[in-house]
């Protein structure tokens, strides 16, 4: 299906007078956003907001106090198993229900999931519904389903969700996505894919529908009116294809908050920014992401399998503008050899580093394949592969002048195990969909830029042009 053929007849919205309206309803808004972030790209949208590695209660007592009506607990729940997840969601919307019962600041949840409809749902927003309905008297009346993220391309058109490849729309339940082995699914119209997930308890009948046309002639009242009337936790399915929707929807959104309605929502990155009031902002310069004068080379860590990755890496490495390391990975099934070739990529690494010379080293991009029913074998063993990508950079003997990370469980195990990072401040983005952390002063590289590269975002060009900002090329 061709983009341009899908929003030819969407009326053209008044951008300046809903913003307008927004800023409003955001002025007296005085709930907490408390954002939980299955892998560390969820912050792609942001900037000057904190995300902490923990939920400790002390991190979200923290997170309360802050300015800032957002913030952000990385859980990197997509790569736990179920039971963690659950255990993960139930202590966190326990101690958010309780420190906003303490400090008497109301609060919405946004779980931040994957724009292509990975992870764990409906696992994770239902166990934060039945913990805080349990510990409290309050009843959550709805959940808002919402995907859409330009930056990576993802639109949500007739209530079905969209992966964009160029100007051709791809239904999300036909891409590489849909196939993933542990968060596989069939449907592309939402509707249908919640009553895949839910196995039929919540149906495509009984969800509710923001449409398109209706958030484009800014038909507030109609919206607020829908969300009034949602109970026992029924879906919500907003359509969007530009931010101007999500302003829109959020404007009507906070009227029904206002008035008492409660919510758990379940979103890509777009809903975050907007809920947030988080202004555009220009994207990083080298001047603002290597503030330290320094003879060395960076370091770039390639784990996500997903084919955009390796033809992005493909591209890197043949640019010249850093030396290639593989790291063959599947000699992790021979622990001594496994040793020596981890002890070879890091030293490999720091030399090259030390040479001023940047370096990116990369898994062998065969996946590991054990054969039929060794589904469990194979994940215990991308966990020991995953704890030795991140080893690469824990044990570095020298610090290179940026890191990259791509992937979503590759990032979030190298910014929390290998940098140690405890509290970091999302800098802005080098790329759209694309996230800097600037590390604390806890972390093994205090104040070093960390680019968190998502598996999935941008062409095929655009690992080799984030490297070519940090070089300054």
């Amino acid at each position: 299906m061709n983009s341009k053929e899908l929003l030819a007849n969407l009326k053209e919205p008044n951008t300046a007078g809903i913003k307008a309206m927004l800023k409003d309803e955001l002025a007296d808004f005085n709930h907490k956003i408390v954002v939980l972030d299955d892998d560390p790209t969820g912050v792609q949208t942001v900037h000057g907001v904190s995300v902490y590695t923990d939920w400790t209660r002390e991190s979200i007592e923290q997170g309360f106090r802050e300015d800032n009506r957002i913030f952000f607990l990385l859980t990197n729940s997509r790569s736990f198993t179920a039971q963690e997840t659950a255990v993960v969601h139930q202590d966190i919307a326990k101690r958010v229900q309780e420190v906003s019962e303490q400090t008497g600041i109301p609060y919405v949840l946004i779980s931040r999931g994957d724009s292509t409809l990975r992870g764990h749902y409906p696992l994770e927003t239902e166990t934060m519904k039945n913990t805080i309905e349990e510990l409290s008297t309050s009843k959550i009346d709805g959940e808002i389903i919402m995907p859409f993220f330009k930056e990576g391309g993802r639109l949500t058109i007739d209530n079905i969700h969209y992966v964009q490849y160029g100007e051709e729309l791809v239904p999300a339940g036909e891409t590489e996505f849909a196939k993933d082995r542990t968060f596989g699914y069939a449907s592309s119209h939402l509707g249908e894919w919640i009553q895949e997930k839910t196995n039929g308890d919540f149906t495509k009948e009984e969800s509710v529908y923001i449409s398109l046309e209706d958030l484009r002639s800014e038909n507030i009242a109609g919206i607020k009116q829908q969300l009034m009337n949602v109970s026992d936790f029924n879906k919500v399915v907003v359509n969007a294809v530009d931010y101007v929707d999500v302003e829109v929807f959020v404007a009507a959104f906070l009227q029904a908050l206002k008035e008492g309605k409660t919510f758990i929502c379940r979103s890509a990155a777009a809903l975050t920014k907007v809920m947030g009031g988080i202004s555009d902002k220009p994207l990083l310069s080298r001047e603002e992401l290597v503030t330290e004068e320094t003879s060395h080379g960076g370091i770039v860590a390639v784990g996500s399998h997903v084919q955009k990755t390796t033809e992005q890496l493909s591209i890197l490495l043949e640019s010249g503008l850093v030396t290639g390391v593989e790291f063959n990975v599947h000699l992790v099934l021979d622990e001594a050899k496994f040793q020596q070739e981890i002890d070879r990529v890091r030293t490999t690494c720091e030399e090259l580093i030390s040479e001023g010379k940047s370096v990116v080293y990369y898994t062998r991009r065969e996946r590991l394949d054990l054969g039929e029913n060794r589904a469990e074998e194979e994940l215990k063993l991308s966990v020991k592969i995953s704890d030795a990508v991140t080893s690469i950079v824990k044990d570095l003997k020298v610090r290179p002048k940026y890191i990259v990370a791509k992937g979503g469980i590759t990032s979030s195990s190298i910014g929390t195990e290998g940098l140690s990072v405890k509290r970091a401040d999302v800098a802005g983005q080098i790329k759209p969909g694309i996230p800097v952390w600037k590390t604390g002063e806890e972390s093994k590289f205090p104040g070093s830029a960390y680019v968190i590269f998502p598996g999935n975002v941008g062409t095929s060009t655009t690992l080799k042009e984030v490297v070519e900002v940090l070089e300054g090329k």
